[in-house]
């Protein structure tokens, strides 16, 4: 099981990966919409403390992979600001059969959301902490 991690200010891309043991690829782009609750944004500023989330992509991916063995998992999340239409996170694994590859992405998408130090804030929008359904982790709990 290979995982790949990567947190980047730069356009996001995926190059496709050939391998004789893979049966399937599911695949993920999270793009940046044109309203972020429901007002209109020109983007989303993504932020995060980049070690512990990339240690906690890493644990989310290797617990996965246990109960849905898989070849490879590449994870590749844009920090900065992302104008809309451009991808905020690819996502991509590798497996011999589709159902484990479409359950390890499932997963690990509703994982990242609660557990991964990632924030974004749209402009106009106050910050929104993806791993605490919209609560600004830089606030104090009221």
């Amino acid at each position: 099981m290979k995982i790949e991690v990567t947190l980047s200010r730069d356009p996001l891309r995926l190059e496709p990966v050939r391998d004789p043991g893979t049966g399937a690829v599911a695949r993920f782009d999270g793009l940046v919409r044109g309203t972020e609750n429901g007002k209109a944004i020109s983007g989303l500023n993504y932020e995060a403390y980049d070690s512990m989330a990339e240690k906690i992509i890493r644990q989310i991916l290797e617990s996965l992979g246990r109960t849905h063995p898989f070849t490879l998992a590449r994870v590749h999340h844009r920090l900065g600001f992302v104008p809309v239409g451009e991808a905020a996170i690819l996502i991509d694994v590798h497996s011999r059969h589709r159902a484990g590859a479409f359950a390890v992405l499932v997963t690990f998408m509703d994982r990242l959301k609660q557990d991964v130090p990632i924030w974004k804030r749209g402009a106009g929008v106050p910050p929104a902490n993806l791993s605490d359904g919209g609560r600004d982790a830089r606030a104090p709990l009221s």
